[in-house]
């Protein structure tokens, strides 16, 4: 920012006036967000902070190369002397260094891979054209004009295609939403997806060591994931965990629980089950701020190790 004084900033008062030029303070900070991907500065402080260790004992490593190096025979000869009258320094030395190789080897994280994914695909006569759609929600009787309209607006705007599917207790005429059809949903996808799972990869459920279930929308007692673990005989000890009313961050949430197990819980599978229901959550009013819900349900299955 820079000032100049001229003849002409003087007012008839005899005031002095300064006038101002500012070319310079409009110059913008650079724009960090877009200059720098944070993602990679996170993940290499991950690796910087996982291998601290490693990176702190190559420059001793390379000095006592380096001095081993320029040492000649007799020099080593009087080391070997030397370190046979301190024993016991050498050997508090070596179990130090023992020690704390053991206790990085052991506490360092261990890489989690995701060995496959499955997601259900029930059967064609569950499918829900716009046209049947349509036709069903203006036959229940629960909408107004208004809302019809708006519900078809949002079948051609959100994505939905002409595969979509919904419940079986969906298409009926009146539709029957209970808890009893809202658990056979769940069953049919959380068992449908799991049989695709189990038969790609040739894991027993036996093998299985974790299970994490999440679901917003649905959770019935006995939960979820006690459901699958009957279901599929899983181990007595397995480390079952229900995650419920996290909406949609709940999948990602899931995959780090696991994770974070693997790393305590070692050579064993972690199954992570994300699902949500729309039997009993469909809406039948009028308000249009609300079926905007009923169009992201979704169905994934991961196996990670």
């Amino acid at each position: 920012m820079a000032g100049k004084l001229s003849n002409a900033d003087l007012n008839p008062n005899g005031a002095v006036g300064v006038q101002i030029n500012q070319r310079h303070s409009n110059r913008r900070l650079p724009d960090f967000l877009q200059s720098v991907n944070l993602k990679y500065v996170k993940l290499g402080y991950h690796y910087l902070i996982s291998h601290l260790l490693t990176l702190c004992l190559i420059p001793v490593m390379i000095v006592i190369l380096i001095e081993a190096s320029q040492m000649n025979p007799n020099d080593i000869h009087q080391l070997w002397i030397h370190l046979q009258y301190n024993l016991v320094s050498v050997i508090i030395c070596s179990a130090v260094l023992v020690f704390g190789s053991t206790v990085y080897i052991m506490t360092r994280p261990k890489p989690v891979y995701l060995i496959d994914y499955a997601c259900y695909r029930p059967p064609d006569h569950l499918k829900a054209p716009y046209e049947r759609f349509m036709k069903h929600s203006r036959l229940t009787g629960d909408f107004d004009e208004s809302a019809l309209e708006f519900q078809r607006k949002i079948l051609e705007r959100s994505g939905l295609g002409e595969e979509t599917y919904v419940p079986e207790a969906m298409h009926s005429i009146p539709p029957r939403p209970s808890m009893a059809a809202a658990r056979e949903e769940a069953e049919q996808v959380m068992y449908g997806a799991l049989d695709n799972l189990f038969a790609t990869t040739g894991i027993k459920p036996k093998d299985v060591g974790i299970l994490v279930v999440n679901c917003s929308l649905f959770n019935p007692t006995p939960s979820l994931s006690s459901m699958i673990v009957n279901k599929y005989k899983l181990r007595g000890n397995i480390k079952s965990f229900n995650l419920g009313g996290m909406g949609c961050s709940a999948g990602v949430i899931a995959i780090d629980l696991a994770k974070d197990m693997l790393q305590v819980h070692r050579n064993t599978f972690a199954v992570v089950v994300s699902t949500e229901n729309i039997t009993q959550n469909w809406y039948f009013g009028n308000k249009k701020s609300i079926p905007w819900a009923d169009c992201i349900d979704k169905y994934p299955v991961e196996l990670v190790m």
